[in-house]
C-alpha cells in the first residue's frame, strides 16, 4: 500500500494547524531565498497562504512531488 506525503502547516489566516497532501500545495522558486514560497488554500477558513520555503521545505516539497514553477528565466 502505498502511503502520500502529508504535511503539516499553520494558516495565517485562521491560526489553525492543517495537513495538507502534496496536491494541495505549490512551490514557487526565486533568484533569492527571500523570493521563494510556498503557498496553498486553508482547507479550514478558504484562506490562500504564502509562506517563505528555505531550502529544507524546497528539499522536502520537490522531493514529495509538490508542483513547482521557477520564477526566473535562464539568462
Amino acid at each position: 500500500m502505498a502511503t502520500t506525503t502529508r504535511f503539516k502547516a499553520f494558516c495565517t489566516e485562521c491560526r489553525n494547524k492543517v495537513e495538507l497532501g502534496a496536491e494541495a500545495l505549490r512551490l514557487a522558486v526565486g533568484r533569492t531565498r527571500e523570493r521563494t514560497f510556498y503557498s496553498f488554500t486553508c482547507p479550514e477558513c478558504g484562506a490562500a497562504v504564502r509562506k517563505p520555503a528555505g531550502e529544507r521545505i524546497v528539499d522536502a516539497l520537490t522531493g514529495a512531488g509538490v508542483s513547482t514553477m521557477r520564477l526566473h528565466a535562464g539568462q
